[in-house]
């Protein structure tokens, strides 16, 4: 790039009063003669010239497009380009740096709307994912959704179009109870308005277009008593918030439950069953199930134990520990047998040793059902239940979810789960 002597000041605003400037950033407006300035505000920046501010300033009314970096070729002095918050956060920063050299550019930035807002809400924003859908696709806020944090920021579109893909993202992720939706408007300016809106009901027809979302998970007592039948939705399942892998998807726990072909009577061991909402659904469908409940991650009792609450269901047994610890250690003739066996969560040799351990003693018409992701270990598997006399078949599952973007809907896949099911 051609070096130059001028400098381009990148100065990050939060409020359209100059004397919430600092004093360096005042002097520095005072020297500088030539402005950009964002036209979503373009008249309340260029008033501070007409407020008594001595010298006569030149204004350029910016876009953050093509137009605004010719102008800022064109200039042969200093020029100052107003922003919003933290211009190198998701912000002019970006393209400015791929246009112009290090050394012409200062930024100075001012907090960040995200940073007010949680300020505004009392809420500690430490953990919390952002997301830009500004000029931008809804691919990376899906992503983020799909992992549920337990806050979520969201920088929108001016035109609110966003704020009802926002909502319907959250609808078709089975989300709207998961989340309370905070809309803050002109966060830092005069008309600053923050509200926690129901997604059930239609969005206000009142929207700044200076807005961002704040998602913040919701603290709400679950009542069974609203639950359906089958399919539990996934939101309904406590989960560890860097853990979502510990819950079996409702695609795929629906159809496990299918295949399980649940008796009204009986005992069902739920192996590696991480938040246990396999075994709890199938407590709730045949409440006379006696449920063993096996997983050895730490803390999986209590998430089990907080899910049976949520379900209104009570496990026999939950142990928290190795399955193979489990039968190095205990007697399993103290144990009731199996009469239908969930195994997931562990390794093929793991998986192996069960059925090898479990189903020799099942009874015909017993079932068991495996998921696997891994295609290499359904072969000895598959040939594992067939030499106790298991008559074995082997699905594959693979789901869509319709999501709604910018330009209407994409079908977003799920991962691929085998469902190897034996009945003796």
């Amino acid at each position: 790039m051609t070096e130059v002597n001028r400098k381009i000041y990148v100065i990050g605003i939060n409020s359209y009063k100059f004397e919430d400037l600092s004093f360096k950033l005042q002097n520095l407006f005072l020297e500088t003669e030539n402005i950009a300035v964002p036209n979503s505000y373009f008249e309340e920046i260029k008033s501070w010239s007409e407020n008594g501010l001595l010298n006569k300033k030149s204004f350029f009314s910016s876009k953050s497009n093509n137009e605004l970096v010719n102008w800022l070729r064109s200039q042969k002095n200093d020029v100052i380009l107003i922003s919003r918050g933290d211009p190198l956060w998701f912000g002019i920063g970006r393209i400015l740096l791929e246009n112009f050299s290090k050394d012409e550019l200062s930024f100075y930035p001012s907090n960040t709307c995200i940073q007010l807002a949680f300020s505004k809400l009392k809420i500690p924003w430490q953990d919390t994912v952002n997301v830009s859908i500004h000029g931008r696709d809804s691919t990376k806020l899906i992503e983020a959704l799909k992992v549920r944090p337990s806050s979520l920021a969201i920088i929108t579109e001016a035109n609110n179009k966003s704020l009802e893909l926002i909502k319907k993202n959250l609808s078709q992720l089975n989300l709207i109870d998961y989340y309370d939706f905070w809309l803050c408007e002109e966060i830092g300016f005069d008309n600053e308005n923050i509200r926690k809106l129901n997604l059930k009901e239609s969005l206000p027809s009142d929207i700044s277009s200076l807005n961002i979302v704040v998602l913040t998970k919701t603290k709400k007592n679950y009542s069974n008593s609203n639950l359906p039948l089958f399919g539990i939705s996934d939101h309904i399942f406590k989960t560890f918030d860097d853990r979502p892998n510990l819950l079996t998807k409702r695609e795929i726990r629906v159809q496990i439950l299918a295949d399980l072909e649940l008796p009204k009577n009986g005992v069902i061991w739920d192996i590696g069953a991480g938040c246990g909402s396999i075994g709890l659904e199938a407590l709730k469908l045949r409440p006379n199930l006696d449920l063993f409940c096996i997983d050895k991650r730490f803390g999986s009792k209590a998430l089990i134990l907080e899910n049976s609450k949520r379900l209104g269901v009570k496990p026999k047994f939950i142990f928290e520990e190795d399955i193979n610890n489990i039968f190095k250690k205990r007697i399993l003739s103290s144990f009731e047998k199996p009469n239908r066996l969930i195994i997931g969560g562990c390794d093929k040799k793991t998986k192996l040793q069960i059925i090898s351990k479990l189903a020799q003693g099942m009874d015909n018409g017993d079932i068991v059902v495996i998921p696997i992701i891994d295609i290499q270990t359904i072969k000895e598997l598959k040939e594992e239940l067939e030499d106790k006399n298991f008559k074995t078949n082997l699905n594959l599952i693979q789901t869509y979810k319709s999501l709604s973007i910018a330009e209407g809907m994409r079908l977003e896949p799920n991962n691929p789960v085998f469902l190897l099911k034996g009945k003796k």
